[in-house]
C-alpha cells in the first residue's frame, strides 16, 4: 500500500527484520528432525549459510572450515588475499589504524594489483583438501577473473556488486555479456545484489541459480547513508521471493533466494527464511570467528573504493570458533551463537520441517518485539538489553 509523501509523490511502506515477528504454529516439529539444507543449482549444502566474500571474514582457512561444517565460504577474487602473497602485515596495518584513518589505509592497501597466480594458488589451497569453495568477482571483473578460479576447481561462481542488474546503460562501458558468461560457467551461478521483483526476475532469466538480496543492511556497509539507496530486508526478501515463485511456476526452475546482510542473530536468520529466503549470506558474524583473518575487525568491501567509499571498518571482536558460531553449543544468551541451532528451533516452533515450509510461516508486524517486557534486561545490560 502506498502513502502520499507530498503532492503527486507516493511511497510504499517497507519493513526491516526488526519490525516483524513469527507466529508459532498449532503443531510444533522436533528441531532435530528439521531439514535446513540449501540447494543451489546442482550443489546441496547441509546448512543454509554462506560466508560473505569479504576479506576480514573469508580466507582459505575459513573456507575449509565452512565446507567441513556444511556451508560455503566465498573468496573475494578482488581482495587482499589475491593481491598479497602474505596479507597478514597488511591486515595488521588496517586493524591497527586509528578510526579516522581507516578508510585511507584501506584505500592504499587495495591499490596493489590483483595477481592471477595468487587466485590459482588460493583455490588450490582449498581444493587440495577436498573442500568446497565459492569465488566472487564484480560484474566489471567477472569475465576476466572467474574463469581463472573455475579452471582450478572452484565449486560456485558469484557475480556481486552493491546493485547488479542485467541491463546496464553506459556510453563507454560495456554491459556484461550474460549469455556468453552463462555458457562459459558450468558450476552454480549466484548473482546479486538486488532488492526488487523486476531486477531479480531478469537475473533469473539470464541463468542465475541463486540471487543475493540486500542493498545496504550489512553491519559494515554505509551505502544507505552515502547514496540513500536500499530497501529494508524483510520487504526486499519477500519481493524477490515472489519473483522466484512466479519464475518457478512459469519455467520449472527453482532459483534460490539468499538474504545477504543485516543478520546477526538466529532470530534474524529465522525471520529472513520466513520472509522467503532459502539461505543466508553473513559477513560480520563470520568475521567474529576465531579463525577469521580480520583479527576481530570487519570492513565493507566498498570501503576502499577510490572515489566514493560506501563502507566502514567496525570492531566485531573474536567471539568463538566458527563451529560454535554456527552449530554451538552456545555459551551466550543473546542469539549470536549456534545460529543453525536457533534456525532449527525457530522452524520447529513454526511447524516447519523444511525451508520451503518455513516460507509459509505466519508473520506479524511487531515493532516492540525486541523491547516488550525487557525493562530489567535493558537496565542490567543482559540478554536483549545488551
Amino acid at each position: 500500500m502506498e502513502v502520499e509523501i507530498g503532492l503527486g509523490r507516493k511511497a510504499r511502506r517497507a519493513y526491516g527484520l526488526d519490525e516483524i515477528a513469527l507466529v508459532p504454529a498449532p503443531v510444533a516439529v522436533d528441531p532435530e528432525e528439521v531439514d535446513v539444507s540449501l540447494t543451489i543449482g546442482n550443489l546441496t549444502l547441509s546448512i543454509p549459510v554462506l560466508a560473505s566474500a569479504m576479506d576480514a571474514a573469508v580466507d582459505t582457512r575459513v573456507a575449509v572450515e565452512m565446507s567441513r561444517l556444511g556451508g560455503l565460504a566465498v573468496l573475494n577474487l578482488e581482495g587482499l588475499h589475491v593481491r598479497y602473497e602474505d596479507p597478514s602485515p597488511i591486515i595488521e596495518r588496517i586493524v591497527s589504524a586509528p578510526k579516522e584513518q581507516a578508510v585511507q589505509v584501506l584505500q592504499e592497501a587495495y591499490r596493489e594489483p590483483i595477481k592471477t597466480d595468487l587466485i590459482k594458488e588460493r583455490v588450490r589451497e582449498v581444493k587440495r583438501v577436498g573442500a568446497r569453495l565459492g569465488v566472487a568477482a564484480t560484474p566489471a571483473k567477472a569475465m576476466e577473473l572467474l574463469p581463472i578460479a573455475l579452471e582450478e576447481g572452484a565449486d560456485v561462481a558469484v557475480i556481486q556488486s552493491t546493485v547488479t542488474t542485467v541491463r546496464f546503460l553506459s556510453s563507454n562501458k560495456p554491459a556484461l555479456p550474460w549469455e556468453r558468461l552463462r555458457k562459459a560457467i558450468s558450476v552454480p551461478l549466484i548473482v546479486g545484489n538486488c532488492v526488487t521483483y523486476e531486477a531479480a526476475w531478469e537475473l533469473m532469466e539470464v541463468g542465475a541459480d541463486a540471487v543475493l538480496v540486500g542493498v545496504g543492511p550489512g553491519a559494515a556497509c554505509t551505502t544507505r547513508q552515502v547514496v540513500g539507496v536500499g530497501v529494508p530486508q524483510a520487504t526486499a526478501i519477500a519481493d524477490v521471493a515472489a519473483a522466484r515463485d512466479e519464475f518457478y511456476r512459469r519455467t520449472g526452475k527453482y532459483v534460490a533466494v539468499i538474504a545477504d546482510g543485516g543478520m546477526r542473530t538466529g532470530a534474524d536468520i529465522c525471520k529472513a527464511i520466513a520472509c522467503g529466503a532459502d539461505g543466508v549470506m553473513i559477513g560480520s558474524p563470520i568475521a567474529s570467528a576465531l579463525e577469521a583473518p580480520g583479527r576481530g575487525y570487519h570492513w565493507g568491501m566498498a570501503t576502499p573504493h577510490p572515489g566514493l567509499p560506501r563502507g566502514t571498518r567496525i570492531f566485531v571482536g573474536q567471539v568463538a570458533p566458527l563451529k560454535v558460531l554456527l552449530l554451538g553449543p552456545a555459551t551466550k544468551d543473546d542469539g549470536t551463537l549456534n545460529l543453525v541451532g536457533a534456525l532449527k528451533n525457530g522452524m520447529g516452533m513454526c511447524g516447519a520441517r523444511t525451508i520451503k515450509e518455513m516460507h509459509r510461516c505466519q508473520i506479524v508486524l511487531a515493532p516492540t518485539i525486541n523491547t516488550e517486557g525487557k525493562r530489567l534486561q535493558r537496565e542490567q545490560g543482559v540478554g536483549q538489553g545488551r
